[in-house]
């Protein structure tokens, strides 16, 4: 075995070319005065069985965030899932825990808290939207559920498109509900929060001058390629909050730190306000005022037997 000096941390997908987590983890780094290195490693799935082999066998690998199109493949890898890996059915975090290497989902850290952050403050009886039923829905409906939804909402444009958000809704105990994407707009004051999963541009035309929001409400689009983005400024011009999905990146990556660096999901970081501080500078973020939730409680997520 040939092991590279020093512990490192990688990104792992295609394309990752344009990927801010290296800027995130490393302005963490320097703070924590952690020595782990983080960087990119492009990898399709077709190539994942040879590059886990490699990068595990020639490297101090503490941790992998792990993006698009491996948050499924990615399982086959591992020794065990958290219970929020098995509730979402995707991992987007791989890190070690004595010998064995454990699937994570981060997202629905980043999500809770991109909402949080945002003003989200939901009553016992608020209704919950998500636009869309890919990949990134089921985080958003299981970051719901630990909220305290009930039910979710979900639109898009078939439904046959939404079984893995049926699934982890179910997996979640909450209800799932399919409405037409088409309805979107008129139904978009019915929500305290909504959740846009949509690629960049799909929500751009959602709302309309007649659509309206709740007093209050927050819309979270995890695209950020364009901030703020046409359906974020429509939103906000009817009285909502946006918030970007680099947001979302921001918080979930401070999750991914604490795991690569040997800390647990319910333990604060050193410094962690100066870590969040330098993060969110490196992105061209606002500095945080105060501390994240922190998401690791897996009977707030799960709130049936299953």
């Amino acid at each position: 075995m040939n092991i590279h000096l020093g512990p490192k941390a990688f990104v792992l997908g295609h394309p990752i070319t344009h990927s801010k987590s290296p800027a995130l983890h490393s302005a963490a780094s320097v703070v924590l005065g952690s020595s782990i290195e983080y960087g990119r490693w492009d990898v399709t799935e077709r190539d994942l069985p040879r590059e886990w082999q490699y990068l595990t066998e020639n490297y101090d690998v503490r941790g992998f965030s792990v993006t698009m199109p491996l948050k499924s493949a990615i399982i086959d890898y591992l020794d065990e899932l958290t219970p929020f890996a098995r509730a979402v059915g995707v991992v987007n975090t791989v890190f070690w825990r004595n010998g064995k290497a454990v699937g994570h989902n981060t997202d629905v850290s980043g999500i809770v808290n991109a909402l949080t952050d945002a003003g989200a403050n939901p009553s016992a009886d608020s209704e919950y939207a998500i636009w869309g039923g890919g990949g990134t829905a089921t985080a958003a409906c299981a970051a719901l559920a630990y909220m305290g939804a009930e039910t979710v909402h979900v639109y898009a444009r078939e439904q046959s498109r939404t079984q893995r958000v049926q699934d982890v809704a179910e997996a979640v105990g909450v209800e799932f509900v399919f409405h037409d994407i088409s309805d979107a707009g008129a139904d978009a004051h019915r929500y305290a929060v909504t959740v846009s999963t949509l690629p960049a541009g799909v929500a751009d035309l959602i709302l309309e001058p007649s659509s309206a929001v709740a007093p209050n409400s927050v819309l979270l689009d995890v695209s950020y390629a364009v901030w703020p983005s046409p359906v974020a400024k429509a939103y906000e011009a009817l009285g909502g909050k946006s918030v970007s999905g680099l947001e979302m990146l921001m918080h979930q990556a401070l999750d991914q730190i604490k795991l690569f660096n040997g800390y647990e999901l319910e333990d604060r970081l050193p410094q962690e306000l100066e870590i969040l501080a330098a993060m969110c500078q490196s992105v061209g973020l606002p500095a945080r005022t105060k501390l994240p939730v922190q998401v690791f409680d897996q009977m707030k997520l799960i709130k049936t037997s299953n």
